[in-house]
């Protein structure tokens, strides 16, 4: 069985059949989906889904495109929600928060304050990090360092062998979804293949970073496509071809990685771990 350790459920795209889109994924062999929030107005959303749906758990954090607006108010509103749900088994992490540096018109340095400020309550609540990381790599792992936070997700990982190297040396594992199912994702396809088996993660961020058998073309059209949980056993099967391993080896592995990432999946992962049979 497979677990999604990144997927937005609680996005509007899947207001009209959350539900459905939840046992599809099940009947698909994915037992678990990590749903991190965005910012503060979808806090008790991802919380409440979590509660609702036995499959779910969930994260708290800022994500770096909700950052404009986003100030000390939301930082403490964060830090608040995250003491009120360290008694909840179904509250993993802290996240998704991060850098971006691809999309026009955030502001750089305030990006920053706030991924820092976060990991600072990471830090104080002994939390591991769902990590947002586009074109950001250096950066992101530079206050990784300097903030001493050594666990969690870099999500969608897509930097160089050494960058990721660096992820991994501090604690981090990698997370793999969408593209590396897209045969002219060269890089991406090579960390894949030769990172450290115990680096990697699955995960789809559905409803984004549809695979290639969802989009319109071989390559960077994923975005007109809904992806879902389910697409997650999809990416699993690429991924296991691309490094000759079967199926069962893989779930393994991937499972024990995102317990590792994410201690407290803790019982909840022992009741969904994958056993003989795995589809």
């Amino acid at each position: 069985m497979w677990i999604d350790t990144h997927c937005h459920l609680d996005a509007s795209e899947f207001d009209a059949d959350r539900q459905q889109v939840a046992d599809a994924a099940e009947a698909a062999g994915v037992r678990g989906i990590v749903v991190p929030a965005v910012a503060a107005w979808n806090f008790e959303a991802v919380r409440a889904l979590a509660r609702h749906d036995v499959r779910c758990v969930y994260a708290l954090g800022i994500h770096p495109l909700c950052s404009p607006g986003a100030g000390q108010a939301d930082l403490d509103t964060l830090r608040r929600e995250v003491a009120a749900s360290m008694g909840d088994p179904r509250f993993v992490g802290i996240g998704e928060i991060g850098l971006d540096f691809f999309v026009a018109g955030l502001d750089a340095e305030h990006q920053t304050w706030l991924y820092a400020e976060q990991l600072k309550i990471a830090r104080e609540f002994d939390l591991p990090v769902l990590l947002h990381v586009r074109k950001s790599q250096d950066q992101v792992g530079a206050q990784l360092r300097k903030l001493g936070v050594k666990r969690g997700i870099a999500h969608a990982f897509n930097g160089s062998n050494e960058q990721a190297r660096r992820f991994v040396e501090q604690g981090l594992k990698l997370g793999f979804g969408g593209n590396v199912t897209f045969s002219r994702a060269r890089q991406i396809r090579r960390l894949a293949t030769e990172l450290p088996l115990e680096a990697l993660v699955l995960e789809t961020d559905a409803p984004d970073m549809a695979p290639a058998w969802l989009s319109d073309d071989q390559f960077g059209e994923q975005h007109k496509a809904r992806n879902t949980p389910a697409e997650v056993a999809g990416v699993a099967r690429v991924m296991a071809e691309l490094r000759g391993i079967d199926a069962m080896t893989l779930a393994h592995a991937t499972w024990r990685n995102a317990v590792d990432a994410m201690p407290r999946l803790g019982t909840f992962a022992e009741s969904m771990a994958p056993r003989p049979g795995l589809r």
